[in-house]
């Protein structure tokens, strides 16, 4: 018989067991939030440049100076060094002929050292060869090469490749000794397509003469490709210092990288804008765009979607940092919490899935436990309590 008693200890359970369904729907609507707003964008994960300078010698200053300016502007915008792979000849900065030792510059007034202390070259020298940067796209390099000169990306990686150099009809010359075709950057990005594993999308930008015939072979999906050229086109410096002797920048880069100096990390601005800067009278020659192989609108597609890096993290509660506690030989000390900024390879995903994990599973068990805990008292207590009164009761009828 329902007395008053056995509904209040019924309320109770039903109580905590709908406390406890609550947490757990609000902590899966988080995580599944974190999904649906990744999906929302463009899916990726994670962001790698490869950016190549092809030419060597003192008067290609200009080619190293266009390398060196997006590998600064990648990083600016949050792409970090273990995800570039830079390849540079590297023989401008500490030349002979150069009067500012250890410094590049793309501009006459020498306001911004391109070069600075903080350049990490992956291939430099003779390593830039066309062997060597289509084994880097295809995931080819020798066992014994490191992290570094490796380009570890996924199924969710957005890749930026940028190539500067001289070129010609559907090829781009490599240090004067050899050239890679458009039909060699083609098939290495096929490889890249087939291995499932290698990108999400690919961002192509190519500076040299003839430009836009390197990408023409181009045939893999998720591919958006632009070149500063067209067929029988060159594509002409910009600055001349003096005091250096020769061009420091090409036109067609000066003014990306002008265009990109506006741009910061939570940028809203897209690929369409970018390319409507386009201006065949300022850059003296017509640039090209490619966009039939590339699956998304160009004005749903950020700018910081491949110059930039990654950064969404969804913290769904207050982490205790008491459940880092652990024993060694020593005194007990706190493990440092992991800093998202510093997980490289890691989806958002699952990284969003631990975190909710760390922060609601073990408490929200303990509250669990604690509830049923509670609740088995209660039924104890009420059966003791009403064992005793039919004890009495029967004694007095007796």
């Amino acid at each position: 018989m329902w007395t008053p008693r056995w509904l209040l200890i019924f309320f109770f359970i039903v109580l905590s067991l709908f406390q406890e369904s609550s947490q757990y729907e609000n902590q899966e609507q988080q995580v599944k939030g974190f999904f649906e707003k990744a999906e929302s964008a463009s899916g990726h994960t994670n962001n790698w440049a490869v950016l190549v300078c092809a030419s060597r010698y003192w008067f290609n200053y200009r080619h190293m100076s266009n390398a060196l300016g997006m590998y600064r502007t990648v990083k600016r915008l949050g792409i970090p060094d273990s995800n570039i792979i830079l390849m540079l000849a590297d023989d401008a900065a500490c030349n002979a002929r150069n009067r500012f030792p250890g410094a590049v510059y793309s501009n006459p007034g020498r306001k911004l050292d391109l070069y600075g202390e903080n350049i990490e070259v992956d291939y430099r020298g003779y390593d830039v060869t066309v062997e060597n940067l289509i084994r880097v796209l295809t995931g080819r390099v020798p066992a014994s090469y490191p992290r570094s000169k490796r380009l570890l990306t996924d199924d969710r990686s957005n890749v930026f490749v940028y190539m500067t150099g001289h070129g010609g009809n559907e090829f781009l010359k490599f240090q004067d000794n050899e050239e890679m075709s458009a039909f060699d950057l083609a098939d290495a990005f096929e490889q890249m397509w087939q291995k499932k594993r290698s990108y999400k999308e690919l961002f192509f930008m190519v500076d040299t003469c003839q430009a836009n015939t390197l990408y023409s072979k181009l045939y893999s999906p998720n591919i958006l490709a632009t070149g500063s050229s067209q067929i029988g086109e060159n594509s002409y410096s910009h600055d001349l210092d003096y005091d250096i002797g020769v061009s420091v920048i090409d036109t067609y880069t000066h003014y990306m990288l002008q265009f990109l100096e506006g741009i910061n990390k939570t940028s809203k601005t897209t690929m369409e804008d970018l390319f409507n800067i386009y201006d065949p009278v300022t850059i003296r020659s017509h640039p090209g765009v490619r966009t039939d192989l590339f699956s998304r609108p160009l004005n749903d597609v950020l700018v910081t979607d491949f110059f930039g890096g990654v950064a969404d993290v969804d913290i769904t509660e207050e982490y205790d940092t008491s459940w880092d506690l652990y024993k060694s030989d020593g005194p007990v000390t706190k493990e440092p919490r992991p800093n998202p900024s510093k997980l490289m390879h890691v989806e958002k995903a699952s990284y969003a899935v631990s975190i909710a994990k760390e922060a609601g599973e073990r408490p929200t068990m303990s509250r669990a436990w604690a509830a049923l805990a509670l609740t088995g008292l209660l039924v104890l207590f009420t059966l003791l309590h009403g064992c005793s009164r039919t004890t009495s009761s029967t004694q007095e009828k007796l």
